[in-house]
Formats: C-alpha cells, sequence, structure tokens
C-alpha cells in the first residue's frame, strides 16, 4: 500500500513508539478505509435511539435541603480521607486558539492559565474540606506534553508539590487518506494526531497512575476538559456518585438551540451515552433535552481492566485537503460501566458547564471566569 509504515525514517518510528503507536492496529485502519469497511456510513448505530425512560437523569437536590446537605458531606469527607483524584484532559493543539496549547494559555491575569485554576480549583477544596490531598493527573498529547511541563515548571506547580500534580501522556496515530495511505503534509511529514479521550482509561491504567492512585487510597476520579473551567471539584457532585452507587456518573447538560454534542439514549437496552457521529440520517436529537458535557466521575478500581470501545471514522481538513483519523470517545464506557447521569447547571456561577473553545468566548466569559473562581460565597 502506498505511505505503509517501511516508508517511515527512523526518527518518525521512535516518535510513534514513545506515545505507544499501535502498528498492528492502524494496519487494520488502512485495510478496513480502503476497503470502505471503515467509513462514515459505519459509524452508525445499528439499533433504534430512543429518550431514556424516565428517572434515568437525577438532578442536584436543592441547596437547602437535607439531601444537599447529605451528598455535600459525603463528598467532602471522601476528600477528607484523600480518595479523590482529577484527570485534566489536556491533549489536542487548540487550532481554534491559533494552534497553541490551551493548557497554558492566560485566563486571569498572566499567572492564571487554564491549568493554573485547574490545580487552584482542587487545592481551594482541600482547604474547604479541611484536608486531604487531591491527585491532579494531567492527560497530555504528543503537541501539549512539553509545553505543559514547561508551564508547571516555571511555576512550581502552581503551589502544588511536585507528587501532587503528575502527567502521562495519550496515544498517537496517524492520519490517512481516504484510500487508507498514509497522509502526508505539504513538508513530505506525516500528520499525527491523539486518536481522541477514549484514550483516557486505558492510557491512565497503562502509565502506572492509576495503579498508583489506588495503591495510595484513591477511590473515585473526576474527568474533566481543560478547556471546561466550571468543571470544579464539588464535593456535592461527588457525593452524588458516592450515592448512586455506580461506576461512572456522567454529567449532562440542559441543551440549547445551538448545541452540538451526544445525548444519553436508550440503546440496545441500556441508557448509555451515543455521540453524534453514530446517529442515523434523518435523527432527531431533541428527543433527549440534554447533552453530554464530557466531564465525567468514576469510581477508580471499575478503571482496571480493558475496555472494548469502538473505533470511529473521522474525515477533517488538513492544510485544504481532506485526511482520515481514527478516533474513540470517553462517553462510549457507558456502555461498559453501571452509569448515573446527573444533569447539572450551565448558568450563573454555580455552573459546572462554561467550555472555552475561542478567544473570542475568553474575552466574553472573562468577567463570569472571574466571578466563579474569585466572588464571594460558599462552594456548593
Amino acid at each position: 500500500m502506498a505511505g505503509a509504515l517501511n516508508e517511515l525514517t527512523d526518527q518518525q518510528t521512535e516518535f510513534l513508539n514513545r506515545y505507544g503507536f499501535d502498528a498492528e492496529l492502524f494496519h487494520g485502519w488502512q485495510s478496513a478505509v480502503a476497503e470502505g469497511r471503515m467509513s462514515q456510513a459505519g459509524n452508525v448505530v445499528t439499533d433504534e435511539l430512543l429518550a431514556p425512560p424516565p428517572g434515568s437523569i437525577a438532578k442536584v437536590p436543592p441547596s437547602s435541603s437535607e439531601a444537599f446537605a447529605e451528598l455535600r458531606e459525603l463528598g467532602r469527607a471522601a476528600i477528607r480521607r484523600g480518595e479523590l483524584g482529577v484527570v485534566v484532559l489536556n491533549g489536542g493543539m487548540a487550532t481554534r486558539f491559533g494552534g497553541v496549547v490551551k493548557g497554558v494559555v492566560p485566563v486571569l491575569g498572566q499567572d492564571r492559565s487554564f491549568l493554573a485554576l485547574a490545580i487552584e480549583d482542587a487545592l481551594g477544596i482541600q482547604r474547604e474540606c479541611g484536608g486531604g490531598r487531591i491527585g491532579i493527573f494531567l492527560m497530555n498529547s504528543f503537541a501539549t506534553d512539553e509545553a505543559t511541563k514547561a508551564h508547571l515548571e516555571a511555576h512550581e506547580n502552581f503551589g502544588a508539590d511536585s507528587a501532587q500534580v503528575t502527567c502521562f501522556t495519550q496515544f498517537v496515530s496517524l492520519r490517512m487518506q481516504k484510500d487508507g495511505a498514509v497522509f502526508h503534509l505539504e513538508s513530505g511529514d506525516v500528520s499525527p494526531y491523539g486518536p481522541g479521550h477514549g484514550d483516557f482509561a486505558p492510557a491512565f491504567r497503562q502509565s502506572g497512575m492509576l495503579q498508583r492512585f489506588l495503591d495510595g487510597g484513591g477511590k473515585y476520579v473526576l474527568v474533566r476538559n481543560v478547556d471546561n473551567l466550571g468543571a470544579r471539584v464539588d464535593p456535592v457532585v461527588l457525593g452524588h456518585h458516592i450515592k448512586a452507587g455506580r461506576e461512572a456518573t456522567f454529567e449532562v447538560a440542559p441543551k440549547w438551540p445551538e448545541d452540538v454534542g451526544g445525548s444519553p439514549y436508550l440503546y440496545g437496552g441500556r441508557t448509555q451515552l451515543i455521540e453524534q457521529v453514530r446517529y442515523p440520517a434523518g435523527f432527531d436529537p431533541n428527543i433527549v433535552d440534554v447533552f453530554n458535557t464530557n466531564t465525567a466521575w468514576f469510581t477508580a478500581g471499575a478503571l482496571d481492566r480493558d475496555f472494548d470501545l469502538g473505533w470511529y471514522y473521522v474525515e477533517k481538513k488538513v492544510e485544504g485537503r481532506t485526511a482520515v483519523q481514527v478516533e474513540h470517545l470517553i462517553g462510549e464506557m457507558t456502555a461498559h460501566l453501571s452509569t448515573s447521569f446527573l444533569q447539572i447547571r450551565r448558568s450563573g456561577r454555580e455552573t459546572r458547564f462554561l467550555p472555552i473553545k475561542t478567544p473570542e468566548d475568553l474575552d466574553g466569559a472573562r468577567d463570569e471566569i472571574a466571578e466563579m473562581y474569585d466572588g464571594a460565597g460558599e462552594d456548593g
């Protein structure tokens, strides 16, 4: 096949191996793409998507209620015991931010970047809960790893000790042409990419960090996007996850007309997250009025296994040409784990969904961000 892996330079091969490139898996993708077995049509679900049964999506109880107080204390007690870790999904190249490493971009002043706020949030909750160390794990990509580590070093981990903030990397693959051949840039180089946030569970496990977390008494993991500034550590939501007794809790937000993204549907007899890439033609996603925020809480012991997540065909424009990449999705873990879905707020100071995708988003939201992180009031 033209553009086969045996044409890669030693330097390219060393780079791919450093980030866990799976040559056998990639060869399979090449054949499947070339033969049409892997395509946009092949992404589509094979059974009907239905609205979840009534009661499938929980809500946080009113802040004045005994139920709210119970959840908050459950969460705070777990934090005091050192049972919580936070994984920040810090891959990608933030193309809508001009190709910079988004995590290091200043948000509030020059020293409070996206990553700084995530660390600051965890340290603040530790203090409010009266102790207990929250482990902070950054899942970088090949494109963000060096800049992220330099950023942390330059700012001395933003007040956290070096053992509290650690990095691991997701995997890497190569873009293809539509005939399955390796895609080359105009420079002649290959075009690597991170194959999606579905890398979280295997990368966290293979890095050894999951086992280290478990051995240290860790029990629960919050997983969040680096650019969702609303996805803070919340003892109430942690308490909900603990009380629900499920292996995972995924946060969903009320759907607004312009929103895009997957949602929980009843599929194959199970309520699970289905992303847009899998919707059949003509499907009306508005049979469900919430969507996936990509913020999740996991019972850490449930992550110590293999997950057979689907691989999905995606076309991207690269240098004005169509490139194919294959991705997997963290939300599909809901097909394998017992899952609670929790509807969260997406407005006001207590919002848990404030994604910042462009510099314009950041400029428009700075006052709101400052109020969220610096405003007076108790955490909820």
